[in-house]
């Protein structure tokens, strides 16, 4: 039986190393929420003057942490002046940009708290040799900090707060596992400091030797992830604070402790910003709260078990009847949350499902391992059986490493948009400004899941008032793609407003957009513009 055992956590320490290999290919490929739909000026555009500001359009609320640009000279300064409002990131560029070529580096923050950085290129007269399409540099060692500093912030959470809620609730008050879950307690506050300092520098885009800057603390404490940080440290206290000395309070400070370690994490990251979001912080709540109940019942029941206590068949009756109910909450609020974040089978195929199928992967084994200890091994373990209860402590120790990899394994969920954000974004309204000497058009574009876009255009003169036209037309064409034009008449919905609806652009690359305007019988304005393909 003994190297039966041994052979058991070979295999899972192979798993591990595996799973982290897996993690290390998908983050390489990973991207953040938020991402630049349109810029104006138009990236790679040349204008004949220096526009008056500078206008960014985001897939979602942003809060920028970084402007720069890079002027003509080579000489780089930051963008101070601007304003923003929801997707919308305006920004006054210098007074004094000489003609040449203008490099304006942004790095935005969105709403669950993950940064996106990138550069938009424009010219003003006449274009210089100037390399475009400027990637941000992949940190390995901050996503490494990140990545660490995450998995031992659910650790704490977890198996420390749920091991302290187990004490009181399971053991009774047994004492047993309180010098190891002071430990873990311990490693998840340290989780949480060094997930803040990491979470600073991934936002403003530093390198690690700026870690103890505290411009950088700040920065990884005012996004919400900061939110989720404060309550977490919370949580952590009133755990450690529970298991000092014996006092009748203990109990309520361990719920307490428990209800702040599901809280925080509810406050940021992917599924927080879901829709419906009234609803799916409450589902990440039951679904943490459920997860601590049972994960963090493990080490004070496996060392309640090697102590050979009076009160370790206790311990283990209580947990062995309230256990089925955490795991069907577990079970079904996380079927809810993958299916929010999925969306559909071919959701699997992205980063963030392959990183989903490598956790389920290893809850598949955790779940045997619990069902086995539930229905064949506690049985004999409560009739006394020694062999039996020795096998037990084993086997807990063994599903606690399970769920220390199935911690680091959605950790990597950090560095992936869920593909409910990618099909967000694929939909979200692309917005195009057109000119000519004698005409301007908004031209606003939106798409369905299907791909079926609606075009509507608001045309004006040049003086911004309504222009009254007889008829529009659109004509789109895709010549890199060998497609001919395809050309669709404008139904009128307003004095100015113009609308079609029911077309289908394949994904092969930018279409270019020709609007004609008919004004009258001798009159004919032309716009022209590119917009992307359907997803």
């Amino acid at each position: 039986m003994t190297l039966s055992f041994r052979r058991l956590r070979f295999l899972i320490l192979r798993g591990i190393i595996l799973s982290m290999l897996i993690w290390l290919g998908m983050a390489a490929a990973a991207q953040a929420h938020a991402s630049l739909h349109m810029a104006e000026p138009r990236d790679g555009s040349v204008v004949a003057v220096a526009p008056a500001s500078i206008k960014l359009f985001f897939s979602e609320p942003v809060s920028p942490t970084r402007l720069t640009i890079t002027k003509p000279d080579g000489s780089s300064s930051p963008l101070q002046h601007f304003t923003t409002n929801g997707h919308v990131v305006e920004i006054e560029p210098p007074a004094d940009l000489a003609e040449g070529t203008c490099l304006v580096s942004w790095r935005v923050v969105s709403e669950d708290g993950h940064p996106v950085g990138g550069t938009i290129v424009y010219s003003v007269g006449t274009a210089q040799a100037v390399q475009t399409g400027i990637r941000d540099v992949t940190d390995w060692g901050v996503r490494l900090g990140l990545w660490v500093g995450r998995t031992g912030m659910y650790a704490g959470l977890l198996l420390g707060v749920g091991g302290v809620f187990a004490v009181f609730i399971f053991c009774r008050g047994s004492m047993a596992a309180a010098r190891s879950l002071r430990i873990i307690l311990s490693f998840g506050v340290l989780g949480i400091l060094v997930s803040v300092g990491f979470q600073g520098l991934d936002t403003v885009g530093r390198p690690m030797q700026a870690f103890f800057h505290p411009d950088i603390w700040w920065a990884g404490l005012t996004t919400s992830f900061g939110r989720s940080a404060a309550i977490a440290i919370v949580a952590l206290a009133l755990a450690s604070m529970a298991l000092i000395g014996k006092r009748p309070s203990a109990p309520w400070m361990a719920g307490f402790a428990l209800a702040a370690a599901s809280l925080g994490p509810s406050l940021s990251g992917h599924a927080s910003t879901a829709e419906p979001q009234w609803l799916m912080p409450v589902v990440i709540f039951i679904h943490i709260s459920a997860a601590a109940v049972w994960a963090g019942a493990l080490v004070p029941l496996a060392l309640d078990l090697r102590s050979g206590s009076g009160n370790a068949a206790g311990s283990l009756r209580r947990f062995s009847f309230f256990i089925p109910l955490a795991v069907l909450a577990l079970v079904i609020s996380g079927a809810a949350l993958a299916i929010v974040q999925v969306r559909s089978i071919n959701g699997l195929s992205t980063p963030y499902g392959t990183i989903l199928m490598v956790k389920l992967a290893l809850l598949v084994p955790l779940f045997a391992l619990a069902a086995f200890n539930r229905w064949r091994l506690t049985a004999n373990a409560l009739r006394g059986i020694r062999t039996e209860t020795a096998i037990l402590g084993r086997v807990i120790v063994i599903e606690t490493v399970f769920v220390l990899a199935v911690l680091g394994v959605v950790a990597a969920w950090r560095f992936t948009p869920p593909p409910r954000s990618v099909i967000a974004e694929m939909v979200e309204p692309e917005t195009l400004h057109l000119h000519s000497d004698r005409a301007m058009a908004v031209l606003t574009v939106t798409r369905d899941s299907e791909g079926r876009s609606r075009m509507s255009v608001s045309i004006m003169s040049s003086d911004f008032s309504p222009l009254v036209a007889q008829e529009v037309k659109f004509v789109l064409s895709n010549p890199a793609a060998g497609i001919e034009p395809i050309t669709r008449q404008a139904a009128k919905d307003g004095e100015a407003e113009w609308t079609m609806g029911g077309l289908t652009l394949p994904g092969t690359g930018p279409w270019t957009i020709r609007i004609d305007i008919l004004v009258d019988d001798f009159t004919l304005y032309t716009l022209k513009g590119k917009i992307r393909g359907a997803p």
